[in-house]
Order: structure tokens, then C-alpha cells, then sequence
């Protein structure tokens, strides 16, 4: 496998798992034990009570995606302890996780709750499904998703609360003012240049938001 260019910055580099190991370390017994091929009542909740998940996907060659995906809490289905149900929205329509599944059917899964800061996470293998009996229940605001992941699950199990707890990542204290961000439109004359209009596409797109528009 060819090095990534960052490479040329520096010589001082991992290789090899045993030269990890030795920095590092080895996980605790009980931090291994954790790691299960299927839920239970208690990893369940996570699940239930997860309104986000980021989806990791990968095509055949390695090269990966990772997108997010939101709905009011429990939009994830279980359908039973080893196989859950993605249903799938309207987006931009470029694909990327579904055109990674058709390639590649691994996928990771991190479920987000709200002020909690252990997530969870979930990794397996994944089909595309137009099934109408499987996406009926994923129904709202009246329209029917076109499609889903159904996930096999090969390992589920939490993951702890340090990066939420160093990012101070739900202290409303630390919340930015989006305004000190570029807006859409801004990320786009930036790239395509000072003719492009920003404020038209920003004031469009807000109006689509707030019609719902392709939500669902």
C-alpha cells in the first residue's frame, strides 16, 4: 500500500503493530470483555435513544466516508439483537455510503444521545434493502423511505466518555455562534469563486429548510 504524502514531513513513524504495542500498550482484559456480536436489554438503549449515528463505509479500495445520519430518537430499527435497519432520507443524491455498500459491505456505526457521553458503537455487514414490509414502520411525515441498510452485527459495544469529556463537547458554556463559521454558500464561492452568489444560495437553501423540503 502506497504511504500517504504526509509522510515526507516526517520520519518519525509507526509501521507495525508491535511497534504500537510498545507504545502504548496493551487494552485492559475487562475493556476487551466489553465487545459483544449482538445486543442485549442494556446496549439496546443506546439505540433506542439515539436521535444521530455517523455511518463509516469504505469502497473496495480502502478509501473511506464517513456521513451522518438523523432522525427523531429510535430511527435506527432493531429488528433483533443481531440485525438493525437504517432507513435511508433524501440527501444530495451522490451517494457515497450506499455506492461504499454496494462495493464494500463493511460498516461501522457511532450512535450519539444528547448529553450523554458514552456513545455506542457498532460494526458489521450491510445490504441495501427496497423491501416495503421492512421500510413501512420507518415512515414520516407521511412518506416511506425508498430504501435502507439492513446491518448484520458483528460487534457492538460502548464507547467511553473521553473524547466527549475533553471536547467538553455538550457545555452549552463552550457552544460557538454558527455565525462565526462560513455558511454554505461561503465554502462554495470560496471554491468556485468570487462570481459565484453566496448570499442567493444561503437565502434559497434556508427556505427549503424551513418548508422541509426533501426531508422526507
Amino acid at each position: 500500500m502506497t504511504a500517504p504524502e504526509s509522510h515526507r514531513l516526517t520520519a518519525d513513524l509507526i509501521h507495525t503493530e508491535a511497534q504500537l504495542r510498545d507504545l502504548i500498550g496493551e487494552p485492559l482484559p475487562l475493556t476487551c470483555a466489553k465487545i459483544t456480536d449482538r445486543l442485549n436489554a442494556a446496549t439496546r438503549l443506546y439505540i433506542e435513544r439515539s436521535p444521530l449515528v455517523c455511518l463509516a463505509t469504505s469502497d473496495a479500495e480502502g478509501r473511506c466516508d464517513v456521513s451522518p445520519r438523523g432522525d427523531p430518537a429510535g430511527f435506527v430499527r432493531i429488528l433483533d439483537d443481531r440485525t438493525l435497519l437504517l432507513p435511508e432520507r433524501p440527501g444530495n443524491r451522490i451517494a457515497d455510503s450506499l455506492r461504499n455498500v454496494l462495493a464494500n459491505p463493511r460498516v461501522g456505526l457511532l450512535f450519539i444521545i444528547p448529553g450523554a457521553t458514552d456513545t455506542f458503537r457498532v460494526n458489521g455487514r450491510a445490504v441495501i434493502t427496497t423491501d416495503a414490509a421492512l421500510l413501512a414502520p420507518s415512515a414520516l411525515e407521511g412518506k416511506t423511505p425508498r430504501l435502507a441498510l439492513l446491518l448484520d452485527i458483528e460487534e457492538a459495544y460502548t464507547q467511553c466518555s473521553k473524547a466527549f469529556l475533553r471536547s467538553h463537547f455538550w457545555d452549552p458554556a463552550r457552544f460557538i455562534d454558527p455565525a462565526v463559521l462560513p455558511t454554505g454558500g461561503e465554502v462554495h464561492r470560496a471554491i468556485q469563486g468570487e462570481d459565484f452568489d453566496a448570499a442567493r444560495y444561503d437565502a434559497e437553501r434556508a427556505e427549503r429548510y424551513r418548508r422541509r423540503e426533501g426531508f422526507y
